[in-house]
């Protein structure tokens, strides 16, 4: 026989060192196999996953009380035993062997504190009968010790246990005390753990009797067939026993057949007697269900009549047309007192027409000659209703329209600027707005004419308000100033000059005119279609200013309304209808507009740029909404301002160009301080977008004076470049401060001042070659040998005309008057300039070429003359600075 895992002490000293630091002693480890169950039938062994385990019992003395636990452990992956599982003894409460396994050594643990009971407990498979009765026997001999009681047990013979315990006890001491030479190494010890596997299930008395017992009954082999003639025997006499008592007990037989008789006729009676009552109750019940079905369906009629007449009095009250709302149906009065009463027979009409059609009615119904001629009744008095309104509106606009017209009080006086205030016309409109909400409901194609009429009447009132507001603001503005014809001689001091108060005051005219009904515009457009019904959305703050937020939802009062008829789905904007009625909303309006540019521009034409700055400032500031016709205005009033402004820029240059065709210029002309006090009027005139349009401006002014100022320098090649150099320093001199501060007038200073650099350069040479032409002809002439023929510098000296005798004469007739010919450079600078000014730094220039020219004629005398002395720049140097 193999040896038992219980004798293994390396496996006992594995369990204890898994379990190290818990207290807890082992009695008894032994290997086994853990498998899983299922309730209700018994799993076949082998086809559940069959895992290695390691049970442990162990002990734990808590004080005077000792615990009991039974420990699981498996083996990890380096095969080191590791703690899986622990359960508490004291919640044992059944152990069975599995029956299906025929070598009995499968048996599972039934503990009360499982958390899920629903699962079947695992099963654990000894590898013999030995281990099994030796772990099972520990077990109870703990629980008996230390819970006083032992589990219940199912599947084991008890009495075979007590057997094998009985036999098997020594030998487990014996080994327990032999194992590794002492007692205290054992593996099962009876000091330690307190088990005592002698101790038996049941008592010696109780042994005695079962063995009295089992000697009475049990016999040996040879006693069988004398077993057998005894049972025999014995069988005989209880049937013939038996026999003799039936036939004692005849008579009684007899009499119980006699009652049986008697009640089988009765019984015969009684079944006849009950088919004939079975037939009566059939026939019965036949009745009674023929009633029922009769009545049933007279219960069905009643109840669909009932329901009928429900669903009849719905439908006819719903067909009627109540008489108020007939009244005002029919009726012509559209008065403002009324209004309430007409707008609830709209309401009605309305929901009464959509109830009759499909799917708010039912098809059924909808099919019925009542319900289609009560649609034709609605339809009529719908167009009835619409046309009455819709002619009534129309004269209603026009009429009150004209009112205000004819109220001087509305409009802009003499001596009077009046704002523009629509707050009654707004009060009368909010009375109909509602109404209007419910004639497009109605009949959307309505709205045309309305919307028509609503734009001509009011394009006379903004209109006449436009017209008569410019009017005064033209007559208030008191300017002093005449049109000039010629308009660069206007700003450089002669003749007529524009006043600038009345510049500002054209200004600010423009700008008030914007200011006052730019914001009117928006609000018109933006009520318009909201009180036109189109769809767009609220208008946003800063189209609300200055005119009492007229243009909002709650001032129409219809927001309720949308929200009532939410139900009927929203309604999409036609964008092309509304742009054509917001044209006619403001169709020739630009023209006042337009007269004020014109005003403005005959006063001052500079007063474009500030007026377009404004224009755009304003047009930024509008959004493409409902008011998108006012940035089409806008978008006008900018580009006729940019058209004038672009004439005053033309003819300005127009008359830079007259003076190509002029006599002979001399000195600075006359454009060129004109333009830099016309620069700086245009820079206090730029306001907000309007920097593009001046730096356009200067952009072709600049272009035009500079060719120009080339032509006429053309016009007398010899005094070509003193008549540039004095122009482009004046261009420079005028436009320093504003140079600093406009990066387009910089650039063109810039070209300017490299104009004027090209021009001092070419005229101090020709004056320089003017007094010493000798001397620095005899050095380009070496330079030319040098750079064309490759000649070296030793032989130059041979060459014709460049000797050094020549070079002596050529010194000589250059240089022994050095000082008049300077003296002569200084007075052929000074004849023809007449800007003085301009001298100092001519001269300086005309110095410091002379020297660098006459340097580089010293080192080609010093490379090919070496012998030769000539003066030194720096006595040169001198004597210049000496005079």
């Amino acid at each position: 026989m193999a040896k038992s895992s219980a004798d293994d002490g390396e496996l006992r000293r594995a369990c204890e060192a898994a379990i190290e630091g818990t207290k807890h002693k082992v009695v008894l480890s032994m290997r086994t196999v853990k498998t899983l169950g299922t309730w209700g039938k018994t799993a076949k062994l082998g086809r559940q996953m069959a895992k290695p385990r390691v049970l442990a019992l162990c002990t734990k003395a808590k004080g005077q009380r000792t615990k009991a636990f039974l420990r699981v452990l498996k083996y990890s992956t380096g095969g080191v035993l590791e703690p899986a599982k622990m359960y508490k003894l004291k919640h044992l409460s059944k152990v069975e062997v599995v029956t299906n396994d025929p070598s009995g050594c499968t048996f599972t643990l039934g503990f009360d504190n499982l958390r899920s009971q629903s699962v079947a407990p695992p099963q654990w498979t000894m590898r013999n009968t030995d281990d099994r009765n030796r772990l099972l026997l520990s077990i109870f001999n703990i629980c008996k010790d230390i819970l006083g009681r032992i589990p219940k047990i199912v599947g084991i013979d008890v009495v075979e246990m007590a057997l094998w315990a009985k036999e098997n006890t020594p030998a487990i001491s014996s080994r327990s005390n032999q194992q590794d030479g002492s007692f205290a190494d054992s593996a099962v010890t009876n000091s330690e753990l307190k088990v005592y596997v002698e101790k038996e299930l049941v008592s010696q008395a109780e042994e005695e009797d079962m063995e009295a017992l089992l000697g009475n009954y049990i016999m040996g082999v040879g006693e069988a067939e004398a077993f057998s003639e005894r049972l025999k025997r014995e069988l005989q006499a209880l049937e013939a026993a038996n026999v003799h008592a039936i036939l004692d007990t005849e008579p009684l037989i007899d009499e119980v057949l006699i009652g049986l008789e008697a009640v089988t006729n009765c019984v015969e009676d009684m079944d006849e007697w009950l088919g004939m009552f079975n037939v009566k109750l059939r026939h019965m019940r036949e009745d009674i269900e023929s009633i029922e079905i009769r009545n049933n369906k007279l219960e069905m009629q009643n109840v669909n009549n009932k329901t009928l007449i429900v669903e009849l009095d719905k439908l006819l009250e719903q067909l009627s047309i109540p008489s108020e709302y007939s009244a005002c149906l029919t009726g012509d009065s559209f008065d403002e007192t009324l209004m309430v009463q007409n707008i609830e027979a709209c309401e009605w009409l309305t929901t009464a027409m959509r109830g009759l059609e499909v799917p708010n009615i039912d098809p059924t119904y909808a099919k019925m000659r009542a319900v289609k001629e009560k649609r034709g009744e609605l339809q009529i008095i719908k167009s009835t209703f619409v046309g009455k309104a819709s002619e009534y509106l129309r004269s209603y606009f026009a009429s009150f329209v004209e009112f205000m017209l004819n109220d001087k009080n509305y409009f802009s006086q003499r001596g009077q600027l009046k704002r523009p205030d629509h707050s009654d016309l707004r009060f009368k409109c909010r009375t109909y707005a509602r109404l209007l909400k419910h004639l497009k409901i109605l009949d959307k194609n309505c709205l045309g004419p309305l919307r028509k009429a609503y734009c001509s009447s009011l394009n006379l009132l903004l209109r006449k308000e436009a017209r008569e507001f410019a009017n005064e603001l033209r007559a208030s503005a008191k300017t002093t100033t005449k049109t000039p014809t010629v308009w660069l001689e206007v700003f450089t001091g002669s003749g007529q000059n524009v006043n600038s108060a009345d510049a500002v005051a054209v200004s600010e005219s423009y700008a008030k005119m914007l200011t006052i009904f730019i914001p009117l515009f928006v609000d018109e457009s933006s009520f318009f279609a909201h009180f036109m019904c189109f769809e767009v959305p609220s208008p946003v703050d800063g189209n609300k200013t200055g005119h009492n937020n007229m243009g909002n939802d709650d001032d129409l009062g219809i927001m309720d309304i949308d929200e009532k008829d939410s139900r009927f789905g929203k309604i999409s904007v036609d964008h092309a209808v509304l742009n054509e009625s917001l044209q006619d909303l403001l169709e020739g309006i630009e023209e006042e507009f337009a007269a004020i540019v014109d005003w403005a521009y005959k006063i001052d034409p500079l007063c474009c740029i500030s007026m377009h700055g404004t224009t755009e400032r304003y047009l930024s500031g509008q959004k493409a909404d409902a008011a998108g016709f006012v940035r089409i205005l806008l978008g006008d009033l900018e580009s006729r301002i940019s058209m004038q402004f672009s004439r005053f820029v033309d003819e300005t240059c127009h008359q830079i160009e007259r003076n190509e065709r002029n006599a002979r210029q001399t000195g600075v002309l006359p454009y060129i301080p004109r333009f830099a006090s016309l620069a700086t009027r245009m820079e206090q005139y730029i306001a907000g977008q309007s920097r593009d349009l001046v730096d356009q401006a200067y952009t072709k002014f600049v272009s035009i004076m500079f060719v120009t100022l080339e032509k006429n320098a053309q016009a007398d090649p010899k005094y070509a470049d003193i008549f540039l150099i004095e122009n482009y320093a004046a261009f420079q001199n005028s436009l320093y401060d504003l140079a600093n501060v406009v990066p387009t007038l910089a650039k063109f200073y810039h070209q300017a001042s490299e104009a004027y650099e090209q021009a001092c350069t070419r005229h101090i040479s020709v004056i320089i070659y003017y007094q010493f032409e000798r001397l620095f002809q005899f050095a380009r002439k070496i330079e030319d040998l040098m750079l064309n023929s490759n000649c070296a510098p030793e032989e130059i000296p041979f060459q014709v005309g460049l000797s050094k005798v020549d070079l002596r004469k050529t010194l000589k007739s250059s240089l022994s008057g050095v000082d008049k010919s300077v003296a002569a450079m200084y007075k052929k600078l000074q004849k023809n300039l007449t800007s003085e000014e301009l001298l100092p730094s001519l001269w300086d220039k005309c110095k410091k070429d002379f020297l660098d020219k006459y340097d580089t004629f010293v080192q080609l005398v010093a490379k090919i003359y070496p012998a030769e002395s000539v003066p030194s720049v720096t006595e040169l140097r001198d004597l210049l600075a000496s005079m």
